[in-house]
């Protein structure tokens, strides 16, 4: 990926998935990442494998935000970019749904994302501009059950990225936001997230995505190639949301579901 030689770069949640797919692309395209997370020895390996840094976070404390940013600016002089990729999911019914797991999600899918924006904009107006990607995802474009928390969540992260797109452009700060279909990662496949052609028809691709394809679209808008873009939500969903309303619509169809 062309314009990201040298850009240092956070990436929350990196310890493996989606983030640690994410910082290996935006590695490859000579970034110097930091990857932050909970889980220390996953967080350390993940670092090492890319030749970047790990520095251990809880993305819901202020205290932890404000040392991830500054051991990052005291190492590398500057802050280039933030992928606030952090996020947690729980599956369950509105009524079933407890006050607490709501309050959890919430907190660390959508304070965490706001605690993030407002830990780096400081260096970023130092470095003379930046730019952050929040990782949404495909349930902050549509309904879906027993995604509460999670989908509230979401639309309220793209509600964020818009109006910080708006107060820090004058700032040459960037914020745009990715919205992940159905990803193949050790989680979704426990929930019978399946690689291959034709393993997933709700989508027109016909399939489940990779954690690189999503980690690709993460540094082209981190990169200078997105120097244009802000405010954006990008889909990378093999269309799932484009054409789920037609393919829900038209389930007697062959080729679909129903089949």
């Amino acid at each position: 990926m062309s314009g990201l030689q040298d850009k240092v770069v956070i990436v929350t949640g990196g310890s493996g998935g989606l983030g640690a797919a994410t910082a290996a692309c935006m590695a490859r395209g000579g970034a110097r990442v930091v990857v932050t997370g909970r889980d220390s020895k996953e967080g350390e390996k993940a670092a090492a494998d890319i030749g970047g840094v790990f520095l251990r976070h809880d993305v819901t404390s202020e205290d932890d935000w404000r040392a991830v940013v500054e051991a990052t600016v005291d190492r590398y002089g500057r802050l280039d970019g933030l992928v606030n990729n952090a996020g947690t999911d729980s599956w369950s019914l509105i009524e079933n749904e407890s006050l607490e797991q709501f309050e959890r999600v919430l907190k660390v899918n959508l304070t965490g994302v706001f605690l993030g924006l407002k830990a780096v904009i400081a260096p970023m107006k130092a470095a003379g501009g930046g730019s952050i990607v929040n990782i949404g995802s495909a349930t902050a474009l549509t309904g879906h059950p027993m995604t509460s928390g999670y989908g509230a969540s979401k639309w309220g992260l793209r509600g964020l990225t818009k109006t910080a797109a708006v107060e820090l452009g004058r700032y040459r700060i960037r914020v745009n936001s990715v919205h992940p279909g159905l990803v193949h990662t050790p989680m979704t496949e426990a929930h019978g997230a399946r690689l291959g052609e034709g393993n997933f028809p709700l989508a027109p691709l016909g399939r489940v995505g990779v954690p690189e394809e999503i980690g690709e679209a993460v540094s082209f808008l981190v990169s200078d190639a997105a120097a244009y873009m802000t405010g954006a939500d990008i889909a990378v969903d093999g269309g799932w949301t484009a054409g789920e309303a037609a393919l829900m619509q038209h389930a007697d169809a062959p080729g679909t579901p129903a089949d």
